[in-house]
């Protein structure tokens, strides 16, 4: 089995121009979370001043209806995020209690600081020794709260300011989250800069006590290329947006997460088992493509999933 998290509902629209309207992501999260994706980051609690585009978070998640063997994670860029989080977690959903509901409006948070300094002080104007003691703390109350702990490590196979960021630096910071209790890391290609020949020395025989997540971009054309490089080292968890939606807001320009379907399709044609239903992921792809009214990337999207005209 290869695990997906679902990341569009977060890194896709915070990225996108316009503000999205919360009924139409209510209706995009509902039919993410029934299409057999187990994993599914639906929001941030990053300030609203700073990513407008999220913030109805809190609304979104007591409004939307989940299953609860979907896993919801939020994204938490510091403690008072996590206080948000925590407050908003103990209102609990909106919608009237039914067989299967969930008890909790999220299960995990994702915690994210950079592997270069330079790319750490634009996103979040701190050092990595700034992020590092201040997410040890944020996980500790998070696990203390019962919630399980992603840390997601931005330009971990290469910087757009400093070029390249040695391996041992990125698993130096890695290997102090998972000593503050993180139970993944997710090993970003923020800035689409990765190859498929880097990503397998990265990734060849690494061991953390922690699963290993693997984050690429579609920038320039390699992400699944780099996917199925991670594969072939072992990694056997990923990160995707549908539609090809998002990217990351520093710099200008480094868009475009490898589409969920586009990554669906590719691993199912080589036998890989997803538990994910591949036309109810191209239809989410095409509902987020009429509600933002242009083109999106994604390749499945536009050719539609393989058919081999197989009887059965």
């Amino acid at each position: 089995m290869v695990s997906i998290r679902e990341v569009g509902p977060r890194d896709g629209f915070q990225n996108e121009p316009e503000v999205i309207a919360t009924d139409d992501k209510v209706r995009l999260v509902e039919m993410l979370a029934r299409t057999g994706l187990r994993r599914l980051e639906v929001t941030s609690f990053v300030r609203a001043d700073v990513i407008p585009q999220l913030a109805d978070g809190a609304e979104l998640l007591r409004r939307a209806d989940i299953p609860d063997e979907v896993a919801v994670s939020v994204l938490i860029p510091n403690e008072r995020g996590l206080d948000n989080a925590l407050e908003v977690r103990e209102l609990g959903p909106k919608h009237p209690a039914r067989p299967g509901a969930r008890d909790s409006l999220f299960d995990e948070v994702n915690l994210f600081l950079s592997a270069s300094e330079t790319h750490n002080r634009k996103n979040v104007n701190r050092s990595i020794e700034e992020s590092l003691t201040g997410l040890e703390r944020v996980i500790a109350r998070a696990r203390e709260e019962g919630l399980r702990c992603e840390g997601v490590i931005s330009v971990a196979f290469g910087c757009p300011y400093e070029g390249d960021v040695p391996r041992e630096r990125v698993l130096a910071i890695a290997g102090r989250l998972v000593d503050a209790g993180c139970e993944e890391i997710a090993f970003g290609d923020t800035t689409g800069m990765a190859n498929p020949a880097q990503v397998g020395r990265f990734f060849e025989g690494l061991e953390l006590g922690a699963e290993l997540t693997a984050h690429f971009h579609n920038t320039r054309g390699q992400g699944l290329a780099n996917v199925l490089a991670a594969l072939g080292a072992g990694v056997r968890s990923f990160e995707s947006s549908f539609g090809e939606l998002g990217g990351c807001p520093v710099p200008p320009g480094a868009t475009g997460n490898i589409a969920s379907e586009d990554l669906v399709s590719m691993l199912h044609e080589m036998g890989e088992d997803t538990g994910i239903d591949l036309e109810r992921l191209v239809e989410c792809a095409r509902e987020v493509q009429r509600v933002l009214g242009r083109p999106l990337g994604s390749h499945v999207l536009t050719a539609g999933p393989v058919d081999w005209h197989r009887p059965g």
